[in-house]
Order: C-alpha cells, then structure tokens, then sequence
C-alpha cells in the first residue's frame, strides 16, 4: 500500500514525525499508568488483616508457676504412699492403704486435669470410674487393679521434673537473660578501679542475653506442650476405654436411628395401609347394603362373598393394629409410668405397681423397659399359676432397674421356653443384664439393671 507521494505508508508516516519535531509541533504520547490497588466492589468482602496471636498465653505462665507447688505436692504424696505401703506390706494396713492412695491419685489427676483444660486450654476427657466392687475385699481389689489409678499415680511422678522445667522457662530463664543484658553496667558499677572488664565479655553478656530473651517464647510453649501431652497420655481414658465409649456412641446412634425407623413405619403403617383397608371395610358394607334389598340368589352369594370379605377386612385391621402397637407401644408417647400403669391394669393378673421414675430414660431404654414388664407379666398369667405379682421400676442416677415378682410355683429358667431368653438378649443389646431367682415352689423374681442411655 502506499501514500499519495507513491512510498511506502510507513515512510509517510515517518518523514511527517520528522517535520513535525523540527517544527515544535510534535507532542509525543505518554502511556496511561494506572495504579495495581484493586478497586472496591461492593459485592466482595474487604480485606481484613489478621491479628498477631500473642505468642505465650497468661495461663502457661501462671500454670508454669503455680504449677510447682503442685507438682511438688504430688510427689510428696506419691512417695509417701509408697513409702507406706512397702513398710505396712506385711501387715493388713499396707494393701488398704496402697488402693486408698491410687483413689487418692486419681482425685489428683482430677484436679491436674481441670487445671491442664483452664489454663492451657487442653480438654482431657477423664477416665472410667472404678467399678464398684461389695465388700472391704472387693473394695481393696478394685482399687488395686485399677489401671486409671496407676496411671495418675505416674503422672503424678513425672510432673515434677516437667513442672520444673517449666517453672525454670517462666522464671529463671528469663531472668537469666536480663542478668546478662545488664551484665556490662552491673560489672562497670561493682568492679574495683583498677581492674576493668573485657571488651568480649562487655559484647558476649548482652548478645547471650538477647538470644536467651528471643528463646523464651518457643521454651514457654515447649514446657506447655509437655505438660499437654503428660496429661493426655496418662490423665485421659485408656485405649480399651476410648475404644469402648466409640462403640457406646455408635450403639447409641443405632438404637436411635433404629428407635425413629421403627416410629416411621408405626406411622406408615397406621395413616397410610390401615387408612386404605379402613376404606375398603367402608365399600364392601355400602355394596353389600345396595345388594341387600334385591331378592336374587345369585345377588345373595355375591353379598355373602362381600360379607366374608367385610368379616376378613376387619381382621387384617386388627392385626396391623396388633403389629402398631408392638413396634411403637401407644401408652409409651405419655412416658414410661402411663405405660406401665396401663400395663398393670390390664394384666390378667392382679399387678401392684410400684414407680420411682426421678430420671426419664432414653426411648430405646423406655420400650425395653416396658415390652420386659409385658413378656413377664404375660409368663405370670401364663405358667406361674400365681395369685397377684408386682412390678418395680426405679430410674435413677442414671440406671432404670426392673423388678418383676409373683406368688406362684417357682421353676422359671432361660431354657425353658417362657420367653426368657429373648428377654435377656433384649437387655444385653442395651448393655444391661438380667437375673432370675425362681426356686421350686416359689416365689419367683426377675430383676433387669439396664442403662438410662444407651
């Protein structure tokens, strides 16, 4: 392409700039810069910065000096114990004396572990309760074979060196540190006149001090994660223990769900097929009333056929109503004493109703108090040949015991076809356990212990 003198277009281009420099007209074109600060747009959020964290929490520094004191404590006790034990061994006072100590260590590591959580914000679940055990004998064993009690009994001896070290971080650490920064005008002020101190040690004691002071922190935070790491290890539940509370969830998990599954089919079952055989029951009678007055015999088999379909309708009603009420027992939405009040009246034999319900259990808990109080009242009328029973059901502290008795002949056992052992695995599901006491000739007695919660 080219320009009206015949070149080249670039040329044109060119030799015009050229005139116009030489001219003063020429202005050249400066770039546009724009500045890199983002815009706001109001559809974002700004930009807030984060703000520093503090790099030694107050609670390390007051559990580090606290601590000490406790720690010391501890192992006071700890050695004293032990100390009296070994002597006392021979003798009947030594053994109560050790289970009493490992109590006493475990009421320690209580308190230990509240101050680990308040201070350094480490929450340690604690571990199991001693198993209750009858009798002075059981009460010994049960304190000695205690492995929480160990535990906290060893914690309680190695949170002394672990304490010290942390009051050592918090105190003399830094103390150290300012020691050596004002080391050069603490030596200028006492050395005598006629000695002066070295340059290197005028250099050395400030620039010690200084790497000291900037150590603090991350020592602090060191003597900290100690601590939190001692607790959880030997303050906390045991393996076995953390294993056992993750299958008592999940068991709990699926008695609810199970529990809410079975309301959904009771529901299912109640508004939508008995609602529709309701409804059938409702035609067939209004057929068989306009076949009624038509006198013809074939008219007359058809309405006795819709007769026996009315008569079978009305049965299948009945037996879904039979099968409602064993998933999701009606009388259990007012709570477990209406239920059993229900239950006790409609027994067939006379039932003394006893109820100390302080705590209200879980729904799982509650249909396996009340279907357990159903089967063995149902065994009293059934085999017991008993006059009168009574039912006791006490909920509290967070067990519910169930005590079924009768006046009858006696002889009731698992295996003998009375619906007992499915009662037991009913209990055991729920993690309670079940006793029969039924001597030949009477009386018998069953008596489930079951968990509030599942």
């Amino acid at each position: 392409m080219a320009d009206r003198s015949g070149g080249p277009a670039g040329l044109g281009r060119a030799a015009d700039s050229e005139e116009a420099r030489r001219a003063g007209r020429f202005r050249p074109r400066l770039p546009r810069i724009r500045p890199g600060l983002p815009r706001f747009r109001p559809g974002r959020p700004r930009f807030r910065p984060r703000l520093p964290r503090p790099a030694v929490r107050p609670g390390e520094v007051v559990f580090a000096v606290a601590g000490l004191p406790a720690a010391v404590a501890g192992a006071a006790f700890v050695f004293a114990m032990l100390y009296a034990g070994a002597l006392l061994a021979v003798t009947l006072i030594g053994l109560p004396l050790v289970a009493a100590g490992l109590r006493g260590a475990r009421v320690l590591g209580t308190l230990h572990r509240r101050a680990v959580a308040r201070l350094l914000g480490e929450e340690v679940p604690g571990p199991e309760p001693v198993p209750p055990a009858p009798g002075v004998l059981g009460w010994i064993r049960a304190g000695l074979t205690d492995p929480s009690g160990w535990r906290a009994l060893l914690y309680l001896v190695l949170r002394l060196p672990a304490g010290l070290a942390a009051f050592l971080t918090v105190v003399v650490l830094p103390a150290a540190a300012v020691w050596l920064i004002g080391f050069p005008a603490l030596a200028s002020a006492l050395a005598p006149h006629d000695r002066a101190v070295p340059w290197w040690a005028n250099v050395a004691g400030p620039s010690l001090g200084l790497v000291l002071l900037a150590a603090v922190p991350a020592a602090i935070r060191g003597a900290s994660g100690l601590n939190r790491g001692l607790a959880r290890l030997l303050l906390g539940p045991t393996s076995g223990q953390r294993r056992m509370r993750a299958l008592e969830r999940s068991r709990h998990a699926l008695a609810a769900e199970s529990t809410e599954a079975l309301r959904s089919i009771e529901r299912d079952l109640h508004d939508g097929t008995q609602a529709e055989l309701v409804a059938i029951a409702m035609t067939l009678s209004l057929a068989d009333d306009a076949l009624g007055a038509r006198p013809d015999p074939a008219l007359d088999r058809l309405s006795v056929l819709l007769s026996r379909a009315r008569t079978q309708t009305d049965d299948a009603i009945a037996g879904l109503r039979r099968i409602t009420r064993g998933i999701n027992p009606v009388p259990l939405d007012a709570g477990l004493g209406a239920a059993l009040r229900s239950l006790a009246m409609g027994s067939p034999v006379p039932a003394d109703l006893r109820l100390d319900l302080r705590e209200r259990p879980d729904p799982a808990i509650e249909r396996v108090v009340y279907f357990c109080a159903a089967e063995l009242l149902t065994n009293v009328a059934r085999h017991s040949g008993a006059d009168t029973a009574t039912v006791e059901v006490v909920a509290a502290h967070g067990r519910v015991r169930l005590v079924v008795t009768d006046d009858g002949r006696g002889g009731a056992f698992p295996a003998g076809g009375s619906g007992l052992t499915g009662l037991g695995r009913r209990v055991e599901a729920v993690g309670g356990t079940i006793r029969i006491i039924s001597p030949e000739g009477g009386p018998t007695t069953v008596v489930a212990d079951l968990p509030s919660t599942v």
